[in-house]
């Protein structure tokens, strides 16, 4: 069986952290991804997926993404069925994120963040990939990159 998905879109809200009663870091977002085709005469069409990321990719991607930003997110699709509030059954579709990946350039990254009036970060990280945080490496100049 094969379950992988892989989606690029923008972040609909700054991603938090938050921490489980046996303290695991967590983070849920929704990412909003365009479609890649449109009818005839109409304007694509825009779907907002919900991504769960835990433990080192919740951590990573609570600090180095911002609401509007290009995210990539690497993962598997689950699903899980509960009660809402006025005993409905339910089900909840979405992704949980194995790793997670910049898109857009420094430059960009900027310009959002002066858009929204936030402050962006002033490192420049590449992707960040199921590991320990400070597995993470920093990339200098475009002269460091091996392509």
């Amino acid at each position: 069986m094969l379950n992988v998905a892989v989606i690029t879109g923008r972040l609909t809200a700054d991603p938090e952290l938050r921490h489980t009663p046996n303290d695991i870091a967590v983070t849920s977002f929704s990412v909003a991804v365009t479609r890649s085709y449109a009818r005839s005469g109409e304007e694509r069409q825009t779907d907002f997926i919900d991504v769960v990321a835990w433990r080192g990719t919740a951590e990573f991607i609570c600090k180095y993404f911002k609401k509007g930003q290009i995210i990539a997110i690497e993962g598997s699709i689950q699903t899980r069925n509960y009660e809402d509030k006025e005993g409905k059954k339910r089900k909840a579709v979405e992704i949980v994120a194995n790793n997670a990946h910049f898109v857009e350039s420094k430059r960009s990254m900027s310009e959002v963040a002066a858009n929204s009036h936030e402050n962006i970060i002033d490192e420049t990280p590449v992707a960040y990939e199921s590991g320990k945080v400070e597995d993470f490496q920093e990339i200098q100049s475009d002269e460091d990159l091996p392509f």
